[in-house]
């Protein structure tokens, strides 16, 4: 089925760290999404000039409101305007929803007792996050444990509200792998997410456990890798890599 372009308006930014912000946009006709999914942005200049690039949706279906978070890159074209350049009441277009492998929603395992392990490199939390978000507004009691690898504590994207709701939901686990500075008393020195430690932290391999990774290329394939090392099936692992300027 062929995607349509629907104009959008900025209505809201959130600065999550200091190079990466949510921008909420008000979208007329926006058919639907599943956490998960992501959309194709559009830039068009006034001499003509048009880009786009790919972003996730960060929170699950709100009608016309939607979310994306987007990390500037410092070469970056696109994601740079958005975070830094981009003011409430500017038009954009958006395509999508694209994608419907990589998803997960309460109402699909709605009576099961499935797991879902989420495993997140940077800024590869951002569907994950829709799936955590979905699964609170749900009121969902699945268990469900994000773990997160991320440099430092100032670049952990949405921090508070990860740290609110794992308080807050029962059978929600948010656990932090730093890589390059970790907080006093951690614990843990900063070093990668290597396969054995993946191991320790993701649930032993089952018949209910689903795994959604995301992240950097490099990241998805270790962290994949490393759930297969560790028992689990490849049709237990779905994984979406990113790119993009």
């Amino acid at each position: 089925m062929r995607l349509s372009w629907y104009p959008a308006t900025l209505v809201e930014r959130r600065a999550e760290t200091p190079t990466v912000a949510t921008l909420v946009l008000r979208v007329p006709g926006w058919p639907g999404h599943l956490p998960g999914q992501h959309v194709d942005v559009r830039l068009t200049a006034e001499d003509g000039y048009s880009t786009q690039r790919s972003y996730s949706l960060a929170a699950p279906d709100h009608g016309a409101v939607l979310e994306i978070t987007v990390q500037a890159l410092g070469d970056g074209e696109v994601s740079p305007f958005l975070v830094e350049g981009l003011v409430v009441g500017d038009p954009v277009e958006l395509r999508g929803p694209v994608g419907g492998w990589f998803v997960w929603s309460p109402v699909s395992v709605a009576g099961l007792v499935d797991r879902v392990l989420l495993v997140a490199g940077g800024s590869g939390v951002v569907p994950l996050m829709a799936m955590v978000r979905a699964r609170h507004e749900a009121g969902s009691t699945v268990p469900m444990r994000l773990v997160y690898s991320v440099r430092t504590p100032a670049d952990v994207i949405y921090a508070d509200e990860l740290d609110r709701l794992a308080k807050e939901d029962d059978g929600l686990e948010v656990l932090l792998v730093h890589t390059r500075e970790a907080p006093p008393g951690s614990g843990r020195p900063a070093g990668r997410l290597s396969a054995d430690e993946l191991a320790t932290l993701a649930w032993p391999p089952a018949d209910d456990v689903r795994a959604y990774v995301c992240g950097p290329t490099a990241f998805v394939d270790a962290a994949a890798a490393g759930l297969v090392r560790a028992g689990y099936h490849d049709a237990a692992i779905r994984t979406e890599r990113f790119g993009g300027e």
